[in-house]
């Protein structure tokens, strides 16, 4: 067995062993820390100031709310542990766009690159799709090859590319806006039987 052959059936047993569930009050603390991880890896430490770091109480707020409102918010798990979540958040708050959603994944840093996206992408676009929601949309660094490839083997396609809209460690970065239609899609209006 080769060095990489052995690294991917350590990851497929890993992944086989990674619970995704919806979230819960006592897995904030976990998601808190992955979520400043990824905000701090992305600021230059003197751009730290400028941002607001959310509280626990905010999280948990926030978390409550979507369930309200039909919104998926997910963990995976593995032993016992959390080890990346994603959620998904109304598009845009007029009510025309009330049946597409935009979402966010993010993963604890030391199990990146391990197949965790490649379950919570799929187990949140079917619960967007169980919700009722038609269009899933993504909003991805461009610099992010490993998110892009992930995002279009589950279906999405690109949908528009935004030009130096993010500014982090004193360079501007470009975001790639993909989307995927879910159920009929726009193929017959909501409330139609399918």
């Amino acid at each position: 067995m080769t060095l990489e052959s052995e690294r991917t059936a350590i990851a497929e047993a890993e992944r086989s062993a990674i619970v995704v569930r919806p979230s819960r009050d006592d897995d904030v603390d976990a998601m808190l820390a992955i979520y400043l991880h990824h905000i701090r890896k992305g600021l230059d430490p003197s751009e730290a100031p400028l941002y607001d770091t959310p509280q626990k109480d905010d999280l948990k707020r926030r978390r409550k709310n979507m369930g309200k409102h039909r919104l998926p918010h997910l963990v995976a798990e593995l032993d016992g542990a959390v080890i990346g979540y994603a959620y998904a958040v109304p598009f845009r708050k007029r009510p025309a766009y009330r049946y597409v959603v935009k979402h966010s994944i993010y993963v604890d840093p030391s199990h990146l690159h391990r197949g965790v996206g490649r379950l919570l992408l799929p187990a949140l676009i079917d619960a967007c799709a169980a919700a009722g929601y038609r269009q899933l949309i993504g909003y991805i660094d461009a610099a992010n090859e490993a998110s892009l490839r992930l995002h279009k083997a589950c279906g999405f396609v690109q949908a528009g590319y935004l030009s130096s809209v993010g500014f982090k460690y004193g360079r501007w970065t470009d975001s790639v806006i993909m989307q995927r239609s879910l159920g009929p899609g726009a193929s017959t209006p909501p409330g139609a039987p399918r």
